[in-house]
């Protein structure tokens, strides 16, 4: 049965998705902590399939945004043409996502059994917080190395790809987080950075939201489905506007603030849950 009040909790799901997919903050704390707060009366198979999957939305906003970028085909006086650098970046993206695959996909249940927990996501948010802060002060007046997607070799994707298998084994990492602090350290300069974590995010998601998919089957209710349809619209609309405001906001600023909300977040994680269980 469609209950108005679990559609606003959706709405408000989407949006912390949508908002917190693409800055570096943590989508998997909010959400945890949203979760706890509003409380989505759906199974909690459903409720772990549906957090991953309206991912799906914000994946196609990238997608959307960046198509001349990602879609190595073209059309000029009515004869197809292959864009070369545009293969080469993909190939790179597939270096990147290799040690989340090898980590992801074999492990995924034990990461969700151990690892799922409050403690180590506000942890997670916490050390990666100060990993920001630690980093920006250290590139201080650094001129970054790479200044272009084309300029990313091999090597440089691989250790990109390593930061990302971080978020992979932590909750509250933050995928774009992990991938942005090692292409910091790497000298990538921070446009570069958000763009190219824009860029993985299309397969690892993409595959992450398959995967749960596929673990989920098809016993779905009327109910879940608008849940989850409305979801990833939700998630779409407001990542649209997020990758947009992010890609404005590191021509101009650095990642600092960023990684203070993260201390913070994880501070509130850790006081939330821990008076929970005193009062449970």
């Amino acid at each position: 049965m469609i209950k108005l009040l679990e559609i606003l909790k959706v709405i408000v799901l989407g949006i912390v998705e949508g908002i917190t997919e693409w800055l570096p903050i943590s989508s998997t704390g909010h959400m945890i902590l949203f979760d706890e707060i509003i409380k989505f009366n759906v199974t909690e198979e459903f409720k772990e399939m549906f957090l991953v999957v309206i991912q799906f939305g914000a994946i196609i906003a990238v997608i959307i945004q960046f198509w001349d970028k990602l879609w190595p085909f073209g059309l000029d006086n009515r004869q197809l043409v292959v864009k070369k650098s545009i293969f080469n970046m993909w190939f790179h993206v597939i270096v990147s996502c290799i040690p989340a695959i090898i980590i992801g996909l074999p492990f995924d249940d034990l990461i969700n059994k151990y690892l799922y927990n409050y403690v180590v996501v506000a942890l997670a948010l916490i050390v990666f917080g100060v990993a920001f802060i630690w980093v920006e002060n250290r590139n201080k007046g650094v001129k970054p190395k790479i200044n272009s997607i084309s300029q990313i070799d091999y090597k440089t994707a691989l250790f990109i790809g390593l930061f990302q298998m971080i978020a992979a084994i932590f909750p509250g990492t933050s995928r774009s987080g992990a991938t942005i602090v090692g292409a910091l350290l790497l000298g990538v300069s921070r446009t570069v950075a958000a763009e190219y974590t824009f860029y993985l995010a299309v397969p690892v998601m993409a595959g992450a939201s398959l995967l749960k998919i596929v673990k989920y089957g098809t016993h779905y209710t009327g109910a879940e489905v608008l849940y989850l349809i409305l979801g990833m619209a939700v998630a779409f609309a407001v990542s649209w506007v997020v990758i947009k405001f992010l890609m404005d906001f590191v021509k101009r600023h650095d990642f600092k603030v960023f990684g203070w909300y993260r201390i913070a977040l994880g501070a509130v994680v850790l006081l939330f849950f821990i008076v929970k269980s005193l009062t449970a």
